[in-house]
């Protein structure tokens, strides 16, 4: 698949759309503003003649009457009013992975995959409409707290930004921007939890995180341990990093456990390379867009870690890219996945750039696993089922794994 003239046609297509949608939704006759992503500008109403049949005089009606209307003026901030119309058509679709971001959320997404923010250390996503929580980062103070992947987040409490909102209706970036603040700061979680009665409240304090894609530690000295937290801009130099401290150890490492648990995703270009690392050749994934036309990303590189005996760890908060990844080596290789049924995170969206530092998530396609297999909201079923019992301090699905390498 050609990644960069698909990338450049749904930025050619959002264009034409971003043009259509600003003749819209930012037009007053005459009325001129400045604000930031968007230029000062003098614009009409004239709709064009390929959208004739576009109804926005009730969208126009609403204007005028809060222009006119409205007691306290100096609400009725232009810039604020455009941004909130737009976000409301993208949430009209009904997809919580679609949307869109001012400057300020376009940011906190792009320092998340850059590794370093300030928060709490969880990645959230959804299960169904509900808001969940997909893992919480190692060390962070949302693990430190208690929360657990799987959590559903259903109410969530800031006293110094004035916030007290469930989780209905909210999505993604608007949930990232809650819980997202400054270091030393709280945020109130209130949770769900699976076997549990009653909503469990938790108070996070808020820290400086830098979050690596990559951790290795050797067990019993022939065993690689090497646990992927992220699919980021600097997994790649770190995942070679790695590869170098497998290859070039003191001891002879004859097996290796990735460890792909609660490792919600990111770039997928990412689990094609890592993928790459194992396989000679074959199938990683296969992208459907909407025409359901088919598209294959594969490898056919000189892998590194093909002469390893290699299991993979996963759990409820292995998702997205780490599911691609999971599902290409089981497919293709046969490798053995042990833990919990993975997160289900079968779509893929596009990170569009747009006027001002705005930006545009969309869905635009699903993946599929190289024998056709979508696992949206179902995710991948371990070969080899390990709960995790938080009721003792030992990691029984690594436990196991190490027991499968050293059979």
């Amino acid at each position: 698949m050609n990644f960069y003239k698909t990338r450049k046609l749904i930025l050619s297509v959002f264009g034409i759309i971003a043009i259509f949608v600003a003749g819209y939704v930012l037009g007053i006759n005459g009325f001129k503003f400045e604000t930031a992503g968007f230029p000062k500008v003098v614009i009409d109403r004239t709709i064009p003649e390929k959208h004739k049949s576009v109804d926005f005089s009730l969208f126009w009606k609403v204007w005028d009457t809060l222009d006119s209307s409205y007691f306290d003026k100096t609400k009725l901030i232009p810039s604020q009013m455009v941004y909130g119309a737009i976000s409301g058509m993208v949430n009209s679709i009904g997809d919580p992975y679609t949307s869109f971001l001012t400057p300020e959320e376009n940011k906190v997404v792009e320092e998340d995959l850059s590794g370093s923010f300030g928060g709490v250390g969880i990645q959230i996503g959804f299960k169904g409409k509900n808001l969940a929580v997909i893992a919480p980062l190692p060390n962070s103070p949302a693990e430190r707290a208690g929360i657990k992947a799987g959590d559903f987040i259903v109410g969530i409490k800031d006293i110094e930004k004035k916030i007290d909102t469930g989780t209905v209706g909210i999505n993604l970036n608007e949930a990232v921007g809650v819980i997202r603040g400054k270091a030393g700061t709280k945020v109130t979680l209130i949770l769900t939890r699976d076997k549990v009665d009653e909503p469990i409240t938790v108070e996070v304090t808020r820290e400086i995180l830098d979050v690596p894609s990559v951790v290795v530690d050797f067990i019993e000295n022939d065993i690689a341990h090497i646990r992927l937290l992220k699919f980021g801009g600097d997994t790649k130099t770190e995942w070679d990093k790695a590869i170098s401290q497998v290859t070039g150890h003191k001891s002879q490492v004859t097996s290796i456990i990735l460890d792909l648990r609660n490792n919600p995703g990111g770039y997928l270009q990412g689990s094609v390379d890592i993928a790459g690392s194992f396989m000679k050749k074959g199938s990683i994934v296969v992208i459907e867009d909407g025409k359901g036309k088919r598209n294959e990303f594969k490898t056919d590189i000189n892998p590194t870690l093909d002469k390893y005996k290699i299991v993979v760890l996963v759990n409820k908060g292995s998702a997205s890219a780490s599911e691609i990844l999971a599902g290409a080596l089981r497919e293709n290789l046969g490798i053995k996945l042990i833990g919990e049924t993975t997160f289900g995170k079968g779509t893929i969206q596009e990170p569009l750039k747009i006027n001002g530092g705005a930006g545009l998530h969309i869905t635009t396609a699903k993946w599929l696993t190289p024998k056709g297999n979508w696992v949206h909201e179902k995710g991948l079923e371990p070969d080899i089922v390990v709960e995790d019992n938080l009721e003792t301090s030992e990691d029984e699905q690594l436990m196991k794994a190490i027991q499968v390498v050293s059979e």
